[in-house]
């Protein structure tokens, strides 16, 4: 079926919050611990005899409660963070992890989350354990937060019954969430997840606009419709075109974007002339894996408060590799005289691009030039995250 899809971060790999308000619960959660690098348990003061005090983050964003930048408090050996009210304990640490394992029931685990979620594709996994290690509940963020596979993980450790509940993991059927991740795909429109998902379960075939054949290969033939039935609809494609309300769009990062302005062009300039330049070509931002100019920008504000905006890296190359590039369409007498070569744009483009073609030759104003180049085959450049 083509090559492996993208790893996910292992749940030994993974930032880990381990919550106990217990005896039974510390010891289970010191055992937990154990076994992931990046754990950190978090007890309630009754349990220790003595209080270890521990500077912990509590600063609120402006969207709801949820701390705006936590950081992970230092490790202190083996010795757990103390924490004196639960609730915002949890809240200052939501959003710091990769998953948050509540060992305590259910219920409250429920009402602690209930102000601080937000939305499946950011929301942290959250696994609920009994103190006594008989069940691990994927709570919350199943799919695209990796709740189902670290409630397996979890499960395995400790000799407990995995509970999952997603419908189509228990009908072992493909999530089209959980397929767009791993492949690096960014979803563009979440609100159609659960159409396309209770389609699969309903064994409806979708219709599918897939021309780089990223999506097809890992969706079973007889859920694919042909051109003549209808059905919910899928499209994986870079180029942008008018959908339906219900249609989920996946964008693959497969563009590299080669840009050059003038010395201290502010970022509002360049950043209009970006987002409006790939508009009218028709080329979605989400489907931007990376931009490339010259070393000489390495220092330009503007540039890197792009990257930075749209969370994009930024290749940098000298001047040989670009004077190396072959295939540029429009060449220019002014960069060649200042900079020794004939383009920056469009040469940075077909190099971030693994060689490819340009979709987008040059197109400036007055201070900034940009051109967009595809993976000669179609294969992703990069996935940045998907709050992009």
């Amino acid at each position: 079926m083509g090559t492996a899809m993208a790893q996910n971060k292992s749940f030994f790999e993974a930032a880990v919050a381990i919550w106990a308000i217990t005896p039974n619960g510390k010891t289970l959660g010191q055992k937990l611990r154990a076994h992931v690098k990046q754990a950190r348990l978090f007890v309630s003061a009754e349990l220790e005899n003595k209080i270890h005090e521990k500077t912990i983050p509590s600063e609120a964003d402006e969207s709801g409660g949820r701390a705006g930048n936590p950081t992970i408090p230092t490790d202190a050996g083996d010795r757990p963070v103390v924490f004196h009210r639960l609730s915002e304990a949890v809240s200052e640490q939501f959003s710091a992890y990769d998953c948050h394992v509540f060992i305590f029931s259910t219920g409250i685990a429920v009402r602690i989350l209930a102000p601080l979620v937000i939305s499946k594709l950011t929301d942290p996994a959250v696994v609920v354990l009994d103190e006594k290690g008989l069940h691990a509940i994927s709570l919350i963020s199943g799919h695209i937060g990796q709740a189902n596979n670290y409630t397996r993980h979890i499960a395995r450790l400790l000799n407990a019954d995995p509970v999952i509940t997603t419908a189509t993991d228990v009908n072992n059927l493909p999530a089209i969430d959980v397929l767009a991740k791993n492949l690096g795909l960014f979803i563009e429109t979440p609100r159609a997840i659960k159409t396309i998902n209770m389609a699969f379960l309903q064994n409806r075939p979708i219709q599918l606009h897939d021309p780089l054949h990223l999506v097809g290969p890992w969706i079973p033939a007889h859920l694919i419709a042909d051109a003549s039935r209808q059905g919910p609809t899928v499209v994986c494609d870079w180029e942008k075109q008018k959908v339906s309300r219900e249609t989920l769009v996946l964008r693959p990062r497969v563009l590299a974007v080669g840009i050059g302005c003038n010395r201290n062009t502010p970022f509002d300039v360049i950043c209009d002339f970006f987002t409006t330049t790939l508009h009218t070509a028709g080329i979605s931002v989400h489907a931007v894996a990376v931009l490339a100019t010259t070393e000489v920008k390495q220092d330009e504000p503007g540039i890197l408060a792009l990257a930075a905006h749209f969370h994009i890296p930024v290749q940098f190359y000298d001047t040989p590799s670009l004077a190396s590039v072959k295939t540029i369409q429009t060449p220019s007498a002014m960069v060649e005289k200042h900079l020794g070569v004939k383009s920056v744009c469009e040469a940075a483009a077909i190099l971030a691009s693994s060689n490819g073609n340009l979709v987008l030759p040059k197109k400036k104003n007055q201070d900034v030039t940009l051109a967009v180049a595809l993976h000669p085959t179609g294969s992703l450049l990069s996935a940045p995250d998907q709050a992009m």
